[in-house]
């Protein structure tokens, strides 16, 4: 099938164009909606003529697909909350580290961290003038506080920080996902700072906390453990914040994490339950009409209890142009109803676009629509059962096609056998949903039998054995990949033309096949000449030294961390997976560093150093030495000085003030990130 065939696909592309133009290379806002104007106006113009003719022109074509790459970028610019005047951004002053009065509501709960509880918030004024947008609430945790609840208003002193960049190449960049999400700044307060203020509004977020409060409140009179209820709100109320991060971690490393994302399957299954309790409306008259609308209703109430996340907001959008297409009798073909989904979604969340569970979801529904039935077809068993899991297996391996590339990109590991882990949740998956709202049906009714209680636990428990068994069989684990961009690009392009290979074998499709390894094997051969070289880097980590030398393709890494700390950070391996560097090797601190024709001096908490035999040229800071920095700038005449994370605070504020007057290149981790030579 030739999906470019389709205009809504067409259409959907040029919308995606227009979101990356305009998100990469923000216009202004009246300038694009002129344009739009004018396109559309030309458009107009373009149909008329053609009308008139009864012939098709390419023009009405050209025309309608640049209006679509116009409106994109303006999608972005209307969403773009800081083109608001209200927005809180544009009420601060330049001053940004000055205490505000700010007025707050509280939009969604956030997983706690080690130090805060976390909160997204919506800013409702600062000082004594209204304002709009999102921000991070930090509060750190005491022993008496409370979760605060959806929409509470509370009103306290504070900063508004800016999120900070990664600091160590490689690292997640925090800061450009929050941007994505409309938020830019952070607060960090205390629990005594608080004061709550009365407020009667109420938003669907609070109306939706409430009804998962109530539901919960309902589950807890029943012996289910802490997993088995953290499973339950993740499969049937999208809200996955107090899952363990050893039950997380396993679902992720046995590759069923999917299972705990409410997406097409878990909406699927909701869909041809609500068809089966509604089905006898049918008989009445307009029965099919209503139908349609509860089921709608349903779903899209599910939606807004569930989060509103990327994954759900595109599974009920899909079926309920499915459940639409039902109620007219018309056929639906799924890329349509795929590319209608998406451009319905990115017209009112054009940044989703960004979000990871929504590429991860639309790739995968892609690889197994095309995929899954020539798979399908290989093998046609002759028992229900076998059939079932030969089905399953197939699905589950389409979509890997689909996501693998991309996962490796986001993920840099794959789990070997996600396969096994698939096989045996997604058949009986129907089963645990089913279950498990009819459970909560009961429990809310106050009708819910023990038995019924204690044997759903028991299938979530053992639904976290088997993932957890799966998960610890780590030599199947493979992590650390490292996976660029290009790569993606590369990939599924080298997939396509596989798939397209195997789907009709001829001369053509084979020559592209071997075109897309060829450059493959280029982009690999390309990457591993343009690796470093030669790097220094002294990483940035907090109390801790941390530093790299990076030789042919091998790094050899030199700390003072603890055992816990080396296993806990991820520093160097996010560097190495970055760079594609295969060789890592340990090494001990030392006092001076040879840096191709520069030299480094080390000078540490012992302030012992000797510099009559040489003079280097570099300083670095360590460990909160007791020194008189000027005095040593002018003995040794350093031309550049570093400090690391394991300095205070207001050591470094001294240092950086010594150099600015002695016109000396300070280079502190903590504020400029790692330091890397050349």
């Amino acid at each position: 099938m030739k999906l470019l065939h389709f205009p809504i696909i067409k259409l959907t592309m040029c919308l995606v164009v227009g979101i990356l133009i305009g998100y990469f290379y923000p216009m202004h806002f009246k300038f694009t909606i002129s344009i739009i104007s004018f396109l559309l106006l030309a458009l107009s113009i373009s149909f008329v003529i053609a009308k008139k003719q009864f012939i098709k022109t390419v023009w009405f074509g050209i025309i309608a697909f640049i209006t679509m790459v116009f409106i994109g970028i303006s999608t972005v610019s209307i969403h773009n909350q800081k083109n608001n005047p209200n927005h809180y951004t544009n009420n601060l002053s330049s001053q940004t580290d000055s205490l505000k009065t700010i007025t707050f509501r509280i939009r969604e709960v956030l997983k706690p961290g080690t130090y805060y509880n976390k909160y997204i918030v919506d800013i409702l004024k600062i000082d004594d003038s209204n304002t709009s947008g999102k921000s991070i609430l930090n509060i750190q945790k005491d022993s008496i506080q409370n979760t605060l609840k959806v929409d509470n208003v509370f009103i306290t002193k504070s900063i508004f920080k800016e999120v900070i960049p990664p600091l160590n190449p490689g690292q997640f960049n925090y800061k450009n996902y929050l941007e994505k999400h409309y938020i830019y700044h952070q607060i960090f307060i205390t629990n005594n700072t608080l004061l709550k203020l009365k407020s009667n509004q109420q938003t669907l977020f609070g109306i939706a906390n409430k009804v998962r409060d109530y539901i919960n409140q309902n589950l807890k009179a029943y012996s289910f453990k802490p997993d088995e209820l953290a499973i339950i709100n993740a499969l049937l109320l999208g809200q996955r914040q107090n899952i363990s991060e050893d039950v997380y971690t396993n679902y992720t490393n046995a590759g069923a994490i999917h299972i705990l994302a409410i997406s097409g399957l878990h909406i699927g299954i909701i869909l041809i339950i609500l068809n089966a309790v509604f089905k006898t409306l049918e008989r009445l008259r307009y029965g099919l009409f209503i139908k349609t609308i509860l089921v709608i209703s349903i779903l899209w109430s599910f939606a807004i209890i569930a989060g509103l996340s990327a994954s759900v907001t595109r599974a009920v959008t899909m079926f309920s142009i499915v459940t639409i297409g039902m109620h007219l009798k018309r056929p639906t073909n799924i890329y349509n109803t795929l590319a209608i989904s998406m451009l319905i979604i990115l017209l009112f969340k054009p940044l989703f676009l960004f979000d990871v569970g929504f590429q991860l979801s639309y790739l995968a529904v892609f690889a197994i629509v095309s995929i899954d039935p020539f798979l399908y077809k290989l093998w046609r068993p002759k028992y229900w059962l076998t059939r079932t899991y030969w089905h399953t297996f197939t699905i589950t391996l389409s979509a890997q096609f689909g996501i693998i590339p991309i996962s490796l990109y986001y993920f840099h590991q794959f789990p070997g056998l996600f396969f096994l882990s698939n096989l045996i949740i997604i058949p009986v998956l129907g089963f645990i949903l089913g279950l498990g709202i009819l459970v909560i049906i009961l429990a809310v009714l106050h009708s819910l039998p023990t038995f019924l209680a204690t044997f759903f636990g028991s299938v979530i428990d053992l639904m976290n054995s088997i993932i957890a068994w799966i998960a610890h069989k780590e030599e199947f684990i493979f992590k650390n990949i490292s996976f660029s961009f290009l790569y993606v690009i590369l990939a599924y392009i080298l997939i396509i033309t596989l798939v397209r290979f195997l789907f009709e074998k001829n001369y053509r499709r084979l020559v592209a096949l071997c075109v897309s390894v060829i450059l493959f094997q280029i982009a690999f051969i390309y990457t591993t000449l343009n690796s470093p070289e030669n790097q220094f880097l002294v990483f940035h980590k907090s109390r801790f030294s941390l530093l790299g030398q990076v030789h042919k393709n091998t790094i050899i890494v030199a700390n003072n961390l603890d055992s816990i700390t080396r296993l806990n950070t991820s520093i160097v391996a996010d560097y190495v997976v970055k760079n594609h560097i295969k060789n890592i090797q340990k090494d001990t601190l030392h006092s001076v560093y040879i840096l191709g024709k520069k030299k480094l001096l080390i000078v540490d908490s012992l302030n012992v150093y000797n510099t009559k035999s040489f003079k280097p040229d570099y300083i670095l800071l360590k460990d909160s030495p007791k020194i008189n920095l000027k005095r040593l700038i002018d003995s040794i005449h350093p031309s550049y000085i570093i400090a690391d994370g394991s300095n205070y605070k207001s050591y470094i504020e001294r240092w950086k003030s010594t150099c600015l007057k002695t016109k000396i290149p300070f280079h502190p981790t903590s504020e400029k990130g790692a330091f890397i030579k050349y």
